[in-house]
């Protein structure tokens, strides 16, 4: 790539991402090495992002998300509206979107990535749109989203999430839904009904075990358990998305879904509540170009899972 043109890059970074303290001197000083001119700017919440983007877009050749996947998926309307190619920094707990681009957790290598200029074109989901890159849900998710507690996420990163985990399934219920596939309507009972749009989510599950983000659709899963205890020996499963095998594991694939409830209930996209049901799910196929590796040699999708809860 010719450096003597450079580049201009808007670096945004969440201060209050698990990594968010870190120096950033080594990120930056990568960047520059790869002809990038950039612009950092700070911010310690989520809809400050967009604004951000909309604000300096003009002056930029590309965003950088210095975050989790909650950061990044902040960013992914303003990204796909203004046009601008999307680099990932990964200073988040879970990073399940880097995972899924086989972008590495090591900063300075991540910024390398994004100087080599290489993008690739991936899939965007929205719910009431509101954007999310690996999956978004109903139930025991957003139950896990809304009662973790940030010091503790922040803390002790997924060992937190898996305490919290523990704490919700203790008190986990069914409830009703319906589910609108192609003008079909099916009533549920179930703990949890999850839409994915990547491939890896909660700190690396598996939303099914062929999903894709570039494959334009969404995948689908309504976990109708009867008991706790048979969810518990379903676990395993979810780690390597085979979950669909079990009789007791609904699951769809479509470029939208529609889900209704009784009342109100909370919806988590990529670790965030955005939004409340009834809840209208959409794929964007390729809406959003990401720098991440092209050759194939750090596929994330063709390695398997090495890390748990």
């Amino acid at each position: 790539m010719d450096h003597s043109v450079h580049r201009r890059a808007l670096l945004l970074r969440n201060t209050k991402a698990r990594r968010g303290q870190e120096s950033m001197t080594p990120v930056l000083e990568c960047l520059r090495r790869g002809g990038l001119d950039v612009s950092l700017e700070s911010f310690d919440s989520l809809p400050e992002i967009a604004r951000d983007i909309v604000r300096l877009r003009d002056n930029a050749d590309l965003v950088i998300v210095c975050g989790g996947d909650g950061s990044v998926s902040s960013a992914a309307v303003a990204a796909m509206e203004s046009g601008l190619p999307l680099g990932i920094i990964p200073m988040g707990t879970a990073n399940d979107l880097a995972r899924t681009l086989a972008i590495p957790m090591d900063l300075e290598a991540a910024a390398e990535i994004i100087a080599r200029g290489e993008t690739r074109p991936v899939d965007l989901g929205t719910v009431n749109g509101h954007a999310f890159f690996n999956v978004a849900s109903i139930g025991l998710s957003s139950d896990l989203a809304h009662s973790l507690d940030p010091v503790l996420k922040k803390r002790f990163g997924r060992l937190g999430y898996a305490l919290a985990a523990i704490k919700v399934m203790t008190r986990a219920a069914h409830f009703n839904a319906s589910i609108t596939e192609k003008g079909r309507r099916v009533q549920v009972e179930t703990y949890q009904i999850a839409v994915g749009n990547g491939r890896h989510y909660g700190g690396g599950n598996v939303v099914q075990e062929n999903a894709k983000i570039d494959d334009g659709h969404l995948d689908l899963y309504s976990l109708e358990a009867k008991s706790l205890w048979k969810l518990a020996l379903m676990l395993r499963s979810f780690r390597s998305g085979t979950h669909g095998a079990w009789r007791e594991v609904r699951t769809a694939k479509c470029i939208e879904f529609t889900i209704e409830t009784q009342k109100p209930m909370p919806v988590n996209t990529d670790g965030e509540i955005v939004t409340a049901t009834p809840a209208h799910f959409k794929v964007h196929p390729k809406a959003v170009s990401i720098f991440a590796p092209t050759d194939g040699s750090h596929d994330e999708e063709k390695r398997p899972t090495l890390y748990h809860l």
